[in-house]
């Protein structure tokens, strides 16, 4: 063997009990598996694993790591965590498929989240020819991709908010189709986003037909996860069993004060849907507090056009009077239908160095430091910053977090930004926080149990029958662990702070991090739809 991991504790990702065992790897892939009692198998190299545990990589099933992992393809946020494969493309808006134009107004929409694409060679612009660049680049951990629902509806009808007519319908289904094809696992919506919020439910049928028709799955950022949130869900529930899609619910939470203690509310309704033959899958990360861009908490119709249009509104004054009642008030859809709380709404990052005296207070406190309004404080912020502010939310609810990670269907993601000088800590704690807080501190699963929830659950739904657990013939992608040390170290303080506890991680055999420290290894792929 090219290297045999001895004396490991082999939790492999089904749920099913632990048991000793040494665990060789042969040109990449798990070669053969000798439990405890059996003929031990050697290698040029070997790992002592003793007292440590063996899980399959983790899976982070919603990542905002597009341009990350090209800008550093170290990787160390994501690989430190033990996670080898995430999943990119999310929330309806990223960099493929687009087009000279279009991909101009997507690097400024989204700024808040990959930075503005400055330092990156955009030589893509289709699905394949992305999936393509990062091969040839070479990356620490593997990358799936959802083809971008907004992002396909800015090529064909641009930002107008208005149903797309039949043509413009065939051209969105044609571009799902190429996606899918050059190897997307899926299709991921912003319905709080602009362009994509614009989209009827019959619009987003029809595409959700030809995911379909790939197998693939459909990732909605819903509608709305305050007011509306329980209707948001059963909306995405109705329109994938209609189209005949599976469906994956990216980070389902349920937040703001009016879904206090509503987390068995939705699970019911999954509950009821998964019984009756509806195949959905969901995930979450184990924080409370959420992360966007201030600009998304605008409502929709301040944003239709484009950036360039939204801040012509923000400049007009009777328009954004207009706007702030609003968001005040009314509580905008970008909002989640619910008056927005200035106190609640923390700068984590800007993209002005002039304006970092901003970062990691409240707009509230921003504005009394200043002895002005909120509004005029976060007005000021959208204008100077041209729309490229990352907020973080404190909105989220322990007892609901808590009862969505126990569901039987629920997967790990640490919807991770990595921009902005105090981001949120899910980028770079999410999976060691499950393991330490809420497997080791807190019971609130088995070891066996949320191993399986960040590995074979999350494969499963991805159609990667060799990734997700230790078994003989799948990819070595594989991480040894510490079960009583591992823990999440990154804060809203510090949000860049590794993990401990996590020694090695292995991704198709080769060590990216070992003994603790990133390698030099690039062993990470695209990982494209099977079948």
């Amino acid at each position: 063997m090219d290297l045999v991991i001895r004396d490991a504790r082999v939790i492999d990702g089904t749920g099913a009990p632990s048991y000793r065992a040494d665990v060789g790897i042969e040109n990449g892939r798990i070669a053969h598996i000798a439990r405890e009692g059996e003929p031990r198998p050697s290698g040029t190299r070997t790992l002592d694993a003793e007292g440590q545990s063996l899980a399959p990589g983790f899976i982070d099933m919603h990542a905002h790591s597009d341009l990350a992992i090209l800008r550093d393809p170290d990787h160390s946020a994501k690989a430190a965590q033990g996670v080898t494969l995430e999943v990119l493309g999310q929330d309806g808006l990223s960099y493929a498929p687009t087009d000279d134009t279009t991909l101009a107004a997507i690097r400024e929409a989204i700024t808040g989240w990959n930075g503005d694409g400055s330092d990156i060679d955009f030589d893509w612009r289709t699905v394949g020819g992305y999936l393509d660049r990062i091969d040839r680049q070479g990356v620490a951990i593997n990358a799936a991709y959802l083809i971008p629902q907004g992002s396909v509806r800015m090529l064909a009808t641009g930002w107008d908010d208005r149903p797309a007519t039949a043509d413009e319908v065939a051209t969105m289904k044609r571009l799902v189709a190429e996606g899918m094809e050059q190897g997307a696992v899926g299709m991921s919506s912003g319905l709080t986003y602009t362009p994509g919020m614009y989209a009827s439910d019959a619009e987003l049928t029809e595409l959700c037909r030809v995911v379909a028709r790939y197998d693939g799955y459909y990732c909605p950022h819903h509608r709305s996860y305050g007011a509306g949130a329980l209707e948001a869900y059963a909306e995405m529930v109705a329109l994938t069993r209609e189209a005949g899609c599976a469906l994956h619910l990216a980070h389902a939470t349920m937040n703001f004060g009016v879904n206090k203690g509503k987390a068995p509310a939705l699970l019911a309704l999954l509950d009821a849907a998964v019984a009756d033959g509806a195949d959905i899958t969901l995930d979450t990360y184990p924080y409370t507090p959420g992360c966007t861009t201030l600009a998304a908490m605008l409502p929709s119709w301040a944003n239709e056009g484009g950036p360039e249009a939204t801040l012509a509104r923000l400049r007009d004054p009777a328009t954004t009077a207009r706007i702030r009642h609003v968001m005040e008030v009314e509580g905008a859809d970008g909002c989640h239908g619910v008056p927005i709380e200035w106190d609640r709404i923390e700068i984590s990052g800007v993209s002005s160095p002039e304006l970092t005296g901003h970062v990691g207070r409240t707009v509230a406190e921003s504005a009394a430091a200043r002895g002005e309004e909120p509004w005029t404080t976060a007005h000021r912020l959208l204008i100077e910053d041209r729309l490229g502010s990352t907020i973080l939310q404190h909105v989220g609810h322990e007892e609901n977090v808590r009862a969505i990670m126990r569901h039987p269907v629920h997967t790990g993601g640490s919807d991770g930004i990595l921009q902005g000088a105090k981001p949120h800590p899910r980028a770079y704690g999410t999976f060691p926080q499950y393991l330490g807080r809420y497997v080791r501190e807190l019971g609130i699963l088995s070891l066996e149990e949320c191993v399986a929830h960040l590995t074979g659950r999350a494969a499963a739904r991805l159609r990667l029958p060799d990734r997700g657990t230790v078994k003989e013939g799948n990819v070595a992608d594989l991480v040894v662990f510490d079960p009583d040390t591992v823990a999440a170290t990154s804060t809203f303080e510090q949000p860049r702070s590794l993990p401990t506890g996590i020694p090695h991680v292995l991704v198709a055999g080769r060590p990216v991090i070992e003994d603790g420290r990133r390698t030099d290894v690039l062993a990470g792929r695209a990982v494209r739809r099977q079948g």
